[in-house]
């Protein structure tokens, strides 16, 4: 069974959140080798949720939120090995729950759109994305 935590970002571990994205293949999809931004990333979320079994991270929904209106869930990655078990259910569960009255937005990545549904979340069509300048 897993466990769940919620903390700061910055109470990270930059190597073991990298394992997890590389386990999970969201690794693909993040800048994971760009350690200095990677860092970053993780330093400045507000709302992390992790789940473990002992001392090994198998899942994170990582966010920023305002606590009042808006919660982004920017990342959520379970470890292959542990996936089709409810453990990125219940890291939406418990994210849900921390963030109070705020809603959750999301991003999907192709591959896991079909997921979301099946979890409770509902499709969006006006959501708009502006790439860095350069």
């Amino acid at each position: 069974m897993w466990e769940f935590e919620i903390i700061k970002g910055h109470e990270l571990d930059v190597e073991e959140v990298t394992a997890l994205y590389h386990a999970s293949g969201l690794a693909e999809r993040r800048p994971v080798e760009d350690r200095s931004r990677f860092a970053e990333m993780l330093k400045e979320s507000n709302l992390v949720v992790v789940a473990r079994t002992g001392k090994r991270l198998i899942g994170i929904s990582r966010c920023l939120t305002d606590g009042a209106y808006v919660t982004y869930l920017c990342d959520l990655a379970v470890d292959r090995e542990s996936q089709r078990q409810g453990i990125g259910r219940d890291l939406v569960r418990e994210t849900r729950a921390a963030a109070g009255r705020a809603k959750i937005v999301l991003l999907s990545a192709p591959a896991a759109a079909e997921y979301y549904p099946h979890i409770g979340f509902v499709r969006h069509d006006s959501a708009w994305v502006l790439d860095p300048a350069g």
